[in-house]
């Protein structure tokens, strides 16, 4: 058994994992990356479209080329990588126990960076009706096969979820020859960012079903078609509108979660609705000395912003490794009020700038963001504007905004009228 010992340890080397890695050793860390995969950069390896680095490197990259940038990076700097090595356990007092080729590691770590990323939700979290034939993909695994092991998942395609996974698998069938006969979501809007859809459907006249959704799949050895059915506005299916689509593959684009069982072993609390940890404003859970940033922490629309969330991460990690105490008093509650699925972080202190970040529940055509300690207007925007769940918002919190805040503070989206 090896036994070790790090400033800082970081679990995942993705976009998240790399970058906050990086900024740890910066300020003067001892560091090392744990990866269970072969190699590092993450999901960005399979995401072989353009459109990443727009805002953190100022031009566009391919997945793989962003995370190639990351990697050049970790390779400069004095980063202990651990590649196919498997994270098993993490304690209170940040005691890890991991397992690769050369056995078991038993790791001691001043302080823990948790950058998992996310996995896919799957049929059996919706609970589709029908048999379990094959042609039935997440669309992470349908872009695996076409973009890493050259594979052709089917011929006729449908893709349920209208997230923009699902949006760029879309182009990316039509493109190897794939007919996508459309894409259908539960609700009345699109779930993906706006330049997908124009990019991804319209471009290329690829149909998007609003208020649909998958009823049945059916076919025994493999899938011959599914039943879409119009749904009501409390998301049921409306008898009478059932449609029966021929294909023999079925691509679900139905949102991620957190990868966070090493969270729960580690004793971090998780915020209910994003399956993430419940971070305050320095990223930091209610574990003493463990840290979370990317997809892991909540759902991002963009990775140049997992980039940037990671990095204050690997700051404050090796700023508690060094010994700076962080206290809580004086904390603040953050709670979602009317129109805001949820808020990051969860609890401020008022004395540190913070970066609020949230979503909104539903699309609005004019609305302001609003945060209030009780009755007391900490902020509002100063314009209306459109807001929508793909698009996750932020607003940046100074102290002397929140210097004399007592009550918990409730972010809110209030619609206005045209």
């Amino acid at each position: 058994m090896n036994q070790l010992k790090y400033d800082v340890v970081v679990v995942g080397a993705g976009p998240a994992g790399m970058a906050a890695a990086i900024k740890a050793q910066e300020n003067g860390a001892s560091v090392a990356l744990l990866e269970r995969s072969s190699e590092l950069g993450g999901i960005l390896n399979q995401c072989i479209h353009s459109g990443f680095g727009l805002r953190y490197f100022k031009e566009e990259l391919t997945g793989p080329e962003y995370a190639q940038r990351f990697a050049e990076q970790v390779a400069e700097k004095n980063i202990d990588v651990y590649l196919d090595t498997m994270v098993l356990d993490i304690d209170r007092k940040r005691n890890i126990q991991a397992i690769n080729r050369d056995g078991i590691l038993e790791i001691c770590a001043g302080a823990v960076v948790l950058a998992m990323g996310c996995r896919e939700r799957t049929r059996g979290a919706v609970h589709i009706p029908g048999d379990r034939p094959a042609g039935v993909f997440t669309a992470g695994l349908a872009q695996r096969y076409v973009n890493i092991e050259n594979q052709k998942p089917g011929t006729r395609a449908v893709i349920l979820g209208s997230g923009d996974i699902g949006l760029i698998m879309a182009r990316r069938l039509t493109l190897e020859g794939i007919e996508v006969a459309g894409v259908y979501e539960l609700m009345p809007y699109a779930n993906g960012l706006y330049r997908n859809i124009k990019n991804c459907l319209d471009d290329f006249g690829i149909p998007l079903h609003l208020s649909t959704t998958v009823t049945r799949i059916n076919g025994h050895g493999r899938v011959t078609s599914i039943e879409t059915s119009k749904v009501d506005e409390n998301l049921k299916p409306i008898p009478g509108t059932e449609e029966v689509i021929p294909c023999d593959t079925l691509l679900l684009s139905i949102g991620l979660i957190p990868e966070n069982e090493l969270s729960l072993k580690a004793g971090v609390t998780l915020n209910p609705v994003t399956n993430g940890a419940s971070v305050d404003s320095r990223l930091q859970t209610d574990v003493p000395g463990i840290f979370a940033c990317g997809n892991v922490l909540h759902v991002h629309d963009l990775v140049d912003n997992v980039s940037i969330e990671a990095e204050q991460a690997g700051i404050e990690a090796a700023a508690f490794a060094a010994g700076n105490s962080f206290t809580d008093s004086g904390e603040l509650e953050v709670r979602p009020g009317g129109n805001v699925r949820y808020t990051v972080p969860s609890r401020i202190e008022p004395d540190l700038p913070v970066t609020m970040k949230f979503r909104s529940m539903k699309p609005v055509e004019n609305g302001r963001i609003q945060i209030k300690s009780g009755d007391r207007e900490v902020y509002t925007s100063k314009r209306s504007q459109k807001i929508v769940p793909s698009i996750m918002q932020t607003v940046r919190l100074k102290p002397s905004m929140l210097g004399s805040c007592t009550e918990p503070l409730t972010v809110s989206i209030v619609e206005e009228e045209e």
